[in-house]
Parts: structure tokens; C-alpha cells; sequence
């Protein structure tokens, strides 16, 4: 998952391994993970943020980026499971902008959503169907297909949708858990400096249903495959994995156990 660094402004020729190990020298605990292996953060800024992780073992190291982000997303749970290699991530799935009672959605479009969640020790060891989290998530481009005028939207039907949006979880058998096929407006760039390479990191502000969704793309992706950076009004479609964090909703701590679900 190194090349998703890409999205975060290091060039596919960095030495991530000599990264790693700044990790170790300069990086903190990362809050719920461990306590078994390791487990380190390193902020950069914007709320970007590197994870290192090793689990007790196994003989190799994972690194990722992560970002925090204001926008918080209702989910109601359909599914959330257990990451086998990785004891301390689980893998949502649910509807995003579950209606409530006596109210509309915030936008009335309520969609499927799957997210890596990084701090799964703070979950209950169960989870009923329904219950609905608030998420803070943001995407990680592994491809992007489009990047230029609204005009150019693969299936123009997608205008009919709220907010001119699609998005939909990979549903193949050997599909990725986690990852979304997105087509998105952009609604706005921002602007954050890598302050360990130097290189700009351009945000995208995508205007998804209930709350906007914060994207990351490779500019050497969008290069080698002769597409621009996306600007404000524009619209974006490609393949992300989320990732995320609880942000609201968990349960009374009197319910909750330490140890992660099974």
C-alpha cells in the first residue's frame, strides 16, 4: 500500500524504507492500536498523518497514510468486520445518511458506503445491525478514470442523482474491501505542504450526499495517465479506498470491553 503515499506528496522513487525508520525516531503511539507490536504516527499537516504498523508476528511493516477530517458521516451499520492480518482495523459497511425519525436525510440520498475503520479498539465486542456511528473518512485514490468538466461525466444519468453524485462500494468477489467507485464535483482545492519532501498536496473537497468527502490523488498518477489536477467545479471519477475513523456514536463505556470483536 506504499503507492498510496503518492496521494500524500512523496514520489513513487522515495526511500520508504529511510521513512519508516524516521517514523520510529520521530513518531508517538498511535492512539488506539497496539499494545502488542508496533504502532506509530507521525503528523505532517492538514490533519495528514503517516501510520506504521508491525503486528506481533509477523516479519513486515505497513505503512499508510491516514487523514482527519472535520466532516462527520452517519452510518448505519450493516456489517462490520474483523481485518485478520491487521487486529486493530475493521472493515464497515452500512448505509451512509440513514434517515431519522420524524426527519429527512440531510440531502434525502442515503447510499452504501464501506470504510477501513483504524481504531477498532474502541468498538464494542458486538454491533447490531442498524446501529448507526458518525465517521470521519477521507479517500485514497487507487485510480482515477476522469478528471475535467462536469461535461464529461461517464454516464450522464449521474446528474439525476442528489448533488450530481455516485458513489458505490466494489462489489466483485475479489474486490478490495473498502473501496469505493466515486464520481464526484469538486467543490474545492486546498493547499498543504508535505513539510518532509516539500512537495504540494492538493485536497479535494468533493460534494458527496450529507457532508463533503475529502479525496487524495498522485499527481504522478494523473501525469502518466495525461489527466490535469482537478479544480473547483469540475468533477472527478475513479477508484478510492476510504479509511476512517468513529467521530460519534459508540456506546456507553459501561458496555464496551477493551478487547477488540472477534
Amino acid at each position: 500500500m506504499e503507492f498510496l503515499l503518492e496521494c500524500i506528496g512523496f514520489s513513487p522513487e522515495a526511500d520508504f524504507e529511510q521513512l519508516k525508520r524516521r517514523i520510529e525516531r520521530e513518531g508517538e503511539q498511535a492512539p488506539w492500536r497496539g499494545p502488542g507490536g508496533k504502532h506509530l504516527r507521525l503528523p505532517l499537516a492538514g490533519g495528514i498523518e503517516l501510520f506504521l504498523d508491525r503486528e506481533e508476528g509477523q516479519n513486515f511493516e505497513t505503512l499508510m497514510p491516514q487523514c482527519r477530517v472535520p466532516h462527520r458521516l452517519r452510518v448505519a451499520t450493516k456489517s462490520l468486520v474483523a481485518i485478520p492480518d491487521s487486529p486493530y482495523d475493521a472493515l464497515l459497511t452500512g448505509q451512509a445518511n440513514p434517515l431519522v425519525e420524524h426527519h429527512d436525510s440531510f440531502d434525502g440520498q442515503q447510499f452504501s458506503i464501506t470504510t477501513f475503520l483504524t481504531d477498532r479498539r474502541r468498538l464494542p465486542t458486538k454491533v447490531k445491525a442498524g446501529h448507526v456511528f458518525a465517521v470521519s473518512v477521507a479517500g485514497f485514490a487507487l485510480e482515477v478514470t476522469y478528471s475535467g468538466p462536469n461535461e464529461g461525466v461517464r454516464d450522464e444519468s449521474i446528474f439525476d442523482n442528489p448533488r450530481g453524485a455516485l458513489l458505490e462500494p466494489l462489489g466483485g468477489p475479489e474486490d478490495p474491501g473498502g473501496c469505493m467507485d466515486l464520481s464526484l464535483r469538486v467543490r474545492e482545492i486546498l493547499h498543504v505542504r508535505n513539510p518532509i519532501t516539500g512537495n504540494l498536496i492538493e485536497v479535494i473537497e468533493a460534494d458527496a450526499p450529507g457532508r463533503p468527502l475529502r479525496l487524495f490523488v498522485s499527481q504522478w498518477q494523473l501525469d502518466q495517465d495525461g489527466l490535469q489536477m482537478p479544480r473547483p467545479g469540475w468533477r472527478i471519477e475513479g477508484t478510492f479506498m476510504l479509511t476512517g475513523r468513529i467521530a460519534g456514536g459508540l456506546p456507553p463505556a459501561r458496555n464496551r470491553v477493551r478487547r477488540s470483536f472477534g
